[in-house]
């Protein structure tokens, strides 16, 4: 029988969630929102992603407060609106796939909000050209030639830690049965956990203690109001001399286990422009096996798994217990039921696509019935 197919359950307060397969949908920005709604974009997109075959589907970044976006085109679900149109956009795409457990990524960008979409370039864009002052842990920019962002004040602290808690209420209310914090990749929580970006002299930084602080009170917060699956995704490294290190990203782990998290959800770098990635595949694997090691918290790995053998080897090794694909699945959204027929797996589909198994992959649905006068 496959690893990779096989089940797991993640159990929270509200009781067990059981995924049907360790194929997991890694958040993927797709920065197409309005004003942060969801649009027709994310109607597409989500669908796409609910009929890939993969058990658990996790929705993007999306920002706490309207501050808090990487670009002004990212999702959100900081007030009425941006919660009612991602309501209604998620319920119209699970209407059409099969029933996959939803998590959604809540994030605040920190010093690297205010940013162009890719593919215009990236890079700050500043109050004219409709962008903003970013905040921060410390007023240190993410590159040398910008403006420094606006350090965060006590007030400011905990006005982000209550939008943290709206978002996760709101997320509740929707049906949403998975919560995933933004801990990694050079945004607001890992600003605070690294020293390269986090050099506040108060409670809040300094030494391990004081750089885990808030981003402790943050899920501590949301752990109190929300029951359904909770986690947060950590950059494990980053990469860089005297920064945030694997072994701090295991011993934190296991701070989140006792404070009552259900999973992490293990990547690398974004902090700094002076990272230095070993990059090659399954690079971030070996750091997802050291947190699950030292944790023993449900790990996620990411990060270069691109062939259905990786995955299951992965699972089959004990490196991780669930598997994360991004880049993956927006080539090919289909990639588990590849995955099935190519390690004997079976996958949900919805019946419209009974139709389409190919010679090899014919037990890829388990057994379905089709007919045709």
């Amino acid at each position: 029988m496959s690893h990779l197919f096989s089940e797991f359950t993640l159990t929270s307060p509200r009781g067990p969630l059981t995924l049907a397969n360790r194929g997991v949908v890694a958040p993927m920005c797709q920065y197409s929102a309005d004003n942060g709604q969801a649009t027709d974009w994310h109607l597409m997109h989500w669908g796409n992603m609910l009929n890939s075959g993969a058990a658990l589907f996790i929705i993007e970044a999306t920002a706490v407060t309207a501050r808090g976006r990487i670009t002004p085109y990212c999702l959100g679900l900081w007030d009425d609106a941006t919660a009612a149109a991602l309501s209604d956009t998620l319920q119209r795409a699970r209407q059409l796939a099969p029933h996959v457990p939803v998590c959604i990524q809540l994030a605040h960008a920190g010093r690297k909000a205010s940013s162009a979409s890719p593919w215009e370039g990236g890079q700050l864009v500043d109050a004219t050209h409709g962008g903003w002052h970013p905040e921060a842990p410390s007023a240190l920019p993410h590159l040398a030639q910008e403006t420094p962002p606006e350090a965060i004040d006590a007030q400011g602290l905990e006005d982000i830690k209550q939008a943290f808690v709206k978002a996760a209420e709101r997320a509740d209310a929707m049906g949403i049965e998975a919560i995933e914090l933004h801990g990694a990749h050079g945004y607001l929580l890992h600003q605070f956990l690294s020293p390269l970006s986090n050099v506040r002299t108060d409670g809040y930084g300094g030494n391990f203690d004081g750089r885990t602080r808030f981003p402790m009170e943050v899920f501590q917060a949301v752990r109190a109001v929300y029951k359904g699956a909770l986690g947060m995704r950590l950059s494990a490294t980053d990469w860089v001399d005297g920064g945030w290190t694997p072994e701090e990203t295991a011993d934190f782990s296991l701070r989140l286990k006792l404070a009552g998290a259900d999973f992490v959800h293990i990547s690398s770098g974004g902090v700094s422009s002076q990272q230095k990635i070993a990059i090659g595949p399954e690079y971030q694997v070996p750091f997802a096996k050291l947190v699950k090691q030292k944790a023993q918290l449900p790990t996620i790995a990411v990060g270069l798994i691109t062939e259905p053998q990786q995955a299951e080897d992965i699972v089959a090794r004990g490196d991780a217990d669930l598997v994360a694909l991004a880049r993956a699945f927006l080539y090919k959204p289909r990639w588990m039921w590849e995955a099935a027929a190519a390690l004997h797996g079976t996958v949900q589909a919805s019946p419209q696509y009974w139709r389409c198994m190919p010679r090899e992959a014919q037990t890829i649905f388990g057994t379905v019935r089709i007919g045709q006068r």
